[in-house]
């Protein structure tokens, strides 16, 4: 079978011409051979991985033959399913040996995924990745033109993605039933992160921490501490980033919220208004803490227009703050939503619903014919391109870039300043001091 690439604006235009949906894309990726048999290694397996295992491994055509986990009670647990595999604790010796995988699926803590998932796009294999595809910039660049070299079938684990309801909402977005959109605002409810105490209570947030601990504690026997931190800076352990999803709010394992819950949240505008990188970027919130990403802020992201779609703002909104539509009442009360507000009117949507504001206007609106067909999830996605080599909803062509965009709203917090953009240097303009949070050297014995 011939190969073919696919660009990313080739993805976008493939998805939204009438009639042929996402799953037309003009390119076919590198695909098995007829009736071959899926052979699938798993790295991180428990919490979320064990999950992905679940659903991956059930399809018939997937064969596990490896598994990996710093957490040997989530390694011997996914053993006993799964007797026949071979089991490693550090995922670059299981890369040393490939010849029998086809695909590799990686669920580990943000930190490590670009470095789990390098490897295997080198080696030409599929690969399934956790959101968000990475901890920095400069790795999800690396990782995007890694995988355009590698030809294979790749996604980035945004389920939401698939659900019918946001494949409705870009339909109608992108057919102009609410005219042409100059802003759209997306707010998600979660308060995660460094805030006060009361605030973390009142929040439910699962940790409640203001600064690194000084106490040292021992890690559980169970788990290599060492390996789990990877290419981060050294530290010692402590309960306060372990177990998952605890380092989330630490800069040093994660990103917070923003790219978090953005991957999947952001994720609706960044496909319904073909967005890519932003021109500028500037965030609100309290000060930046050199060690914990904020459990409040917000950050705008101005965009200059697509083909025939004009320019736009983008704006987050995360833990206490709220869009000035909202607060004034003028929508729906919606504890996390998506807003697209166009010439014509407004559309409010969630994960699972939306609504054409003002309802009134829209009683007899009649919707256009479906033309993005409905996904078999995305895993199945995801199995179907490794083995026959139809596109996904997720590749890391249109993954990448939404992980950028996501970063950089936290950049921007963290130097506390507008950011002007340069994508294809990857540089903020006169702003030598957001490098240090575009990329990081990773410690030693570790590199993509």
């Amino acid at each position: 079978m011939k190969q073919f690439k696919t660009s990313r604006r080739q993805f976008l235009q493939g998805s939204i011409a009438a009639g042929a949906g996402i799953f037309a894309a003009p390119a076919m990726l590198k695909a098995q051979s007829a009736n071959q048999k899926l052979n699938v290694a798993f790295i991180g397996v428990g919490g979320r991985g064990g999950g992905n295992l679940g659903e991956i491994a059930a399809n018939p055509n997937v064969h596990v033959v490896a598994l990996c986990d710093v957490n040997k009670q989530n390694l011997k647990g996914a053993a006993a399913n799964y007797p026949h595999a071979r089991t490693y604790v550090d995922f670059r010796e299981l890369y040393t040996k490939l010849d029998d995988i086809d695909a590799v699926v990686v669920s580990t803590s943000e930190h490590t995924h670009a470095f789990a998932t390098m490897p295997a796009l080198k080696a030409g294999k599929h690969v399934y990745c956790e959101k968000p595809l990475t901890h920095n910039v400069y790795e999800s660049r690396a990782i995007q033109k890694a995988a355009e070299k590698a030809n294979v079938a790749t996604q980035m684990g945004t389920q939401i993605h698939g659900f019918p309801n946001y494949r409705r909402v870009v339909e109608l977005i992108q057919s102009g039933a609410i005219g042409p959109v100059r802003e759209a605002h997306v707010w998600v409810s979660r308060a995660w992160g460094l805030q006060s105490e009361d605030d973390a209570k009142a929040g439910g947030d699962i940790v409640f921490a203001q600064d690194r601990p000084t106490e040292v504690m021992t890690p559980p026997e169970f788990l290599d501490w060492d390996l789990w931190l990877g290419p981060a800076p050294e530290r010692p352990y402590h309960d306060v980033y372990f177990p998952g999803p605890k380092w989330y709010r630490w800069w040093d394992f994660g990103s917070g919220t923003m790219s978090d819950l953005g991957s999947h949240w952001n994720d609706l505008p960044f496909w319904a208004l073909n967005l890519d990188a932003p021109k500028t970027i500037e965030a609100f919130g309290p000060p930046a803490h050199p060690e914990l990403a904020p459990a409040t802020m917000s950050a705008k992201y101005e965009y200059g227009p697509r083909g025939d779609m004009p320019a736009c703002t983008l704006t987050w909104y995360q833990g206490h703050m709220k869009p000035q539509i909202w607060i004034d009442n003028k929508i729906p009360q919606w504890g996390s939503g998506v807003l697209f507000i166009g010439d014509d009117g407004m559309l409010l949507a969630d994960y699972g619903n939306h609504v054409l504001l003002p309802e009134e206007k829209f009683a007899n609106f009649k919707r256009p014919e479906p033309f993005i067909p409905d996904s078999p999830g995305q895993h199945a996605e995801w199995i179907n391109a490794c083995l026959n080599g139809t596109p996904t909803g997720s590749p890391f062509s249109y993954a990448g870039p939404l992980t950028e965009a996501n970063h950089l709203g936290n950049v921007a917090y963290r130097v506390g300043k507008k950011i002007v953009w340069d994508a294809e240097k990857m540089v903020a303009v006169d702003c030598p001091e957001a490098d240090m949070f575009l990329k990081r050297t990773p410690r030693a014995g570790w590199s993509l």
